[in-house]
């Protein structure tokens, strides 16, 4: 080997091994190698850069958008409690889960599938309070063995067919992969059913803050409409609503009557419900039951990007001790409503406006952004953590699904490569208010897209430097001496280990050319080598860097970087063990 080819092999071991170790966090273990690349001139200055203009970088920051949009949109909410209302044990979600993104995966781009189903994975994380670090790299491996069963289903199927018409006239057709990849699918997603207890539970690192605050006894009112879909419902079926995380407290006729929230208790046209809770499963009952909050004004007409939730503490010397929001005219004088309170324990029997504040109350408005500041100093209230709350927020009900079906249905028709349909669709969730703008760059990922940013030109090294002409003349000599079925083995293992350093699409073209040339110099049908490069380009399950669906969920599911290998090393061998025998009664040689 040359001195530059040592200098790369050298700073992808040592970047690995600094990643499994976990001492560092890894986008500054990324920047570091880029540095170390550069000082040691295996990665030009002109290049050093590239990366972030990189289309994985762009997929997978757009792709954060439009998951975090169709998460706010609240319609994933409803997909779960009308199609798998009884699913209720981990292990049964897990199931639907990884199997529906498998299942997407096989006709539409990998992303977009695991897009659609991460909001359902933290809306069935918390009804059953475990951690979405349980379902999220499941499902991404759930994608990467989808894709293997069509076609179309992920670019190394796509590029192996390309050298298939090229060396033998024919390209494969668009099932030719489904009987291997189908049983490699179905075995997969029962591992990962099985074994899913292989990865330790994470949550994500900016959780620890968040959870300081934690009021859950928030107060607010929400009212019957006359065309609600809640009138005739009873008060259980709120509650479900919410997955019992909220309770109605105190039900107010429309004639002023008071009547007590049993649970088979009937709803009115009218009716004025005060109801407790945290604020994500306030929101989540108003939604879901078709409910609207009764003291909320002036919203729907305001800028989204400037309209927004802050929870404060009221201070000992505040002005608003001893008034209402209904005697003050809090809206009418300021613009703001008077979302929901907090007393520690103190269950609220009075209207939310009729509420008299005391010292030491949490409360939560909503309003114009500028004006709340200085609102609250002039009464003397505290702000909280921002935490992004939901509660009182517009709605886009299913904008955000519409644009994500337009996005994935332009990628499969070929009418636009997966960058730029996934960077429109998160314009366009900006542009049609399905994610406020103010919290647009919360949802970007910043450590997971300048660890990708980083590492495009570090791994391109090895092409640069010619360290892959090195792998495949080792590949050669080392396969030549083996049965059909151990070269078939070596050349999957190999895809496998080198995909998370070319990205999947670049190691098919490096190791589709040795495979084909290989089988054939030993008088073998090209066939069964090409597709065990396509199987094991298609399958990183080793680590975050090597296909976008497994970085996608490496900041939603808090995952450090030796967590892939957990679950991943050994649903690999079960493809290898499997994969191989399967390709030789299939396509055999």
């Amino acid at each position: 080997m040359t001195l530059p080819q040592i200098f790369a092999f050298s700073v992808i071991g040592v970047m690995m091994v600094a990643f499994m170790w976990g001492r560092w966090r890894y986008d500054v273990i990324a920047a570091c190698a880029l540095l170390a690349a550069l000082l040691l001139g295996v990665v030009e200055p002109g290049q050093a850069f590239t990366g972030f203009s990189d289309d994985i970088v762009i997929i997978v920051a757009s792709a954060l958008v439009v998951s975090a949009a169709v998460s706010h949109s609240g319609i994933m909410e409803i997909a779960v409690r009308r199609f798998a209302p009884n699913i209720s044990t981990p292990r049964a979600q897990l199931l639907l889960l990884v199997a529906v993104v498998t299942v997407l995966s096989a006709f539409v781009k990998n992303i977009g599938a695991l897009a659609i189903m991460m909001p359902i994975a933290f809306q069935m994380a918390r009804r059953s309070g475990v951690s979405p670090s349980m379902f999220l790299m499941p499902m991404s491996f759930g994608s990467l063995l989808g894709g293997l069963m069509t076609q179309i289903g992920t670019s190394p199927n796509i590029i192996v067919s390309r050298v298939r018409e090229e060396m033998v006239g024919q390209p494969f057709t668009m099932f030719d992969y489904t009987p291997v990849g189908l049983v490699l699918s179905v075995l997969g997603v029962g591992f990962l059913a099985f074994f899913y207890w292989l990865l330790p539970e994470r949550k994500r690192a900016s959780s620890g803050l968040e959870s300081a605050v934690d009021i859950k006894n928030y107060t607010t009112e929400a009212r019957v409409t006359d065309d609600s879909p809640a009138i005739d419902k009873t008060i259980a079926a709120i509650h479900a609503a919410a997955d019992g995380q909220a309770m109605v407290t105190r039900i107010l006729g429309a004639n002023g009557a008071t009547r007590t929230p049993l649970p088979d208790a009937k709803l009115r046209a009218g009716d004025i419900l005060l109801v407790q809770g945290d604020p994500e499963a306030l929101d989540k009952m108003v939604s879901n039951a078709g409910l609207v909050f009764s003291e909320r004004r002036g919203a729907a007409t305001r800028d989204a990007s400037s309209f927004g939730v802050i929870e404060a503490v009221i201070g000992t010397n505040s002005g608003l001790i001893g008034a209402t929001a209904r005697e003050l005219s809090l809206f009418d004088r300021t613009g703001l409503n008077l979302l929901a309170i907090s007393r520690g324990d103190e269950r609220f029997t009075n209207r939310l406006g009729q509420i008299r504040f005391k010292d030491g109350d949490v409360i939560l408005l909503q309003g114009h952004l500028r004006r709340l500041p200085e609102l609250l100093r002039e009464w003397d209230c505290l702000p909280l953590i921002e935490r992004g709350l939901k509660l009182g927020s517009v709605r886009n009900g299913l904008v955000p699904l519409a644009i994500l079906l337009v996005a994935m249905a332009a990628t499969a028709l070929g009418l636009l490569p997966v960058a730029p349909a996934f960077f429109m669709a998160a314009v366009a969730m900006v542009l049609t208010r399905s994610v406020p703008l103010r919290s647009l760059y919360s949802h970007l990922d910043a450590p997971i897209l300048l660890m990708l940013a980083c590492l495009i030109p570090v791994s391109e090294s090895l092409r640069s430097t010619g360290g892959t002409e090195v792998i495949a003349s080792f590949l050669s000599s080392t396969a030549a001496g083996l049965p059909g079925w151990g070269a078939l083995a070596l050349i999957m293992l190999a895809a496998m280990a080198v995909t998370p350093f070319l990205n999947n699409a670049a190691t098919v073209l490096v190791m589709a050319p040795i495979a084909a040339t290989f089988a054939t110099s030993l008088g073998y049908a090209p066939e069964a080598f090409l597709m065990a490069v396509a199987i094991g380009a298609g399958c990183d399950f080793l680590t975050p860097i090597g296909h976008q669906c497994n970085t996608l969920v490496m900041g939603p599911g808090g995952y450090k970087f030796g967590d892939y290998w957990r679950l991943g090393a050994p649903l690999s061998v079960l493809v290898v063990l499997v994969g191989v025998p399967l390709l030789m009664i299939v396509w055999p040689f």
